[in-house]
């Protein structure tokens, strides 16, 4: 057993890292094995060496920081996350730059997501140090399951569960904090392409006053049937609509969506509490204005943007988040309509944003707005 070194570790996380254990994987994937997972990542099926744990209970707090071996959990069949599905988890990537150096984006985004799902969920809070510690010493063991190669990277899973064996309606008063790391290439596989999407009109994913703006599995699960619907009309995706109205786009399975205008101007739906606050999505507006596009957070009414795709004012519509990056928008299709967004392909201004983002996360350009975070 050991501690995780504080060399080359910002400062200000060096206790916070100092604290974390690290036992050791006596059977760690034979090296060859490893580098042909390298050589060819897929996203979220091969899984590094170690993980994160961390316990909590109402009378300890938090304890036990470690980086044990990757392996299967040992849960009580009444452990409370299976019977009321009380867990909130996250996504995020460690990018390795031509250097050699090991880098986050906006790590300190996804711990204050983290702690607002847990508030929502009636989850302990994890202090940020915790969880920005708990990225560093999982990355600074498994360092070599990085993916070196075009859009690889190694992504990483926080998550949280209600681990009390109890049956009853009412907070655990115990829970585990993980995290585990996936070397993957790009989302969905092969160069960026256009996808299709089928908009839901019999479902919704939330509705306000739910959980649709905590990042918890429930919200995903919701979403599964209305993606087998969209696959059985030939669509790679689903967007929801408003869960009040079933007039207002909100947002897809597991991404943001944007639209452009013929203008140049770009809108995105306004957070309204059911949607969620991506990182990507604050990242990309960000950007967008920078490049001098006029961006609204408002109401994008389903009618209006189909409306729009149909007399060339839309130009392009584009999705994002942390596993998939930017994704074109290529077809919109539900029970009355299928229409091709302009030509069909990626857009200037999505392939634009696209190649900013990624140059930065990948060291490629200036990070001007300081959202990097060194890990290794």
């Amino acid at each position: 057993m050991s501690t995780i070194s504080a060399a080359r570790v910002p400062e200000s996380l060096a206790g916070a890292v100092a604290a974390f254990t690290v036992q050791r994987n006596d059977a760690p994937v034979p090296e060859a094995e490893r580098l042909a997972a390298l050589a060819t990542p897929k996203f979220g099926t091969v899984f590094t060496d170690h993980m994160v744990r961390i316990g909590w209970s109402v009378d300890a707090g938090w304890h036990d920081r470690r980086v044990v071996k990757y392996g299967p959990l040992l849960l009580d069949p009444a452990s409370a996350v299976l019977h009321y599905g009380q867990e909130i988890f996250e996504g995020l990537k460690a990018y390795q730059h031509a250097d050699g150096s090991v880098w986050s984006f906006r790590p300190e985004a996804n711990a204050a997501r983290f702690a607002a799902s847990a508030r929502r969920l009636a989850l302990p809070v994890l202090a940020a140090e915790d969880f920005l510690g708990a990225l560093v010493a999982l990355v600074r063991t498994d360092v070599d399951w990085i993916p070196t190669g075009d859009e690889t990277s190694l992504y990483l899973r926080p998550f949280m569960y209600a681990s009390e064996k109890f049956l009853g309606v009412r907070p655990s008063l115990e829970a585990e904090f993980l995290v585990i790391a996936s070397p993957v290439g790009p989302y969905f596989g092969g160069a960026v392409a256009p996808v299709s999407i089928w908009v839901a009109q019999d479902y919704h994913r939330a509705s306000q006053g739910g959980t649709g703006a905590a990042k918890c599995g429930g919200n995903y699960a919701a979403s599964l049937l209305p993606q087998q619907e969209a696959y059985d009309h030939g669509c790679e995706q689903v967007c929801f609509l408003d869960a009040a109205t079933s007039t207002a786009i909100e947002e897809l399975g597991g991404m943001n969506v944007f639209v452009v205008h013929a203008d140049g101007s770009v809108s995105t739906p306004e957070l309204t509490g059911s949607i969620l606050e991506g990182v990507t999505r604050s990242s990309i507006i960000a950007l967008l204005t920078d490049a001098g596009h006029e961006v609204r957070e408002r109401q994008i009414l389903l009618a209006d943007l189909l409306a729009g795709i149909a007399d060339g004012s839309v130009a392009e519509v584009f999705a994002c988040g942390t596993a998939a990056v930017v994704t074109p928008i290529g077809r919109l299709k539900g029970t009355d309509f299928d229409l091709t967004v302009a030509d069909g392909a990626a857009g200037a201004v999505t392939t634009s944003v696209r190649a900013e983002l990624t140059d930065i996360q990948y060291g490629r350009a200036a990070d001007r707005h300081g959202w990097l975070r060194r890990l290794v």
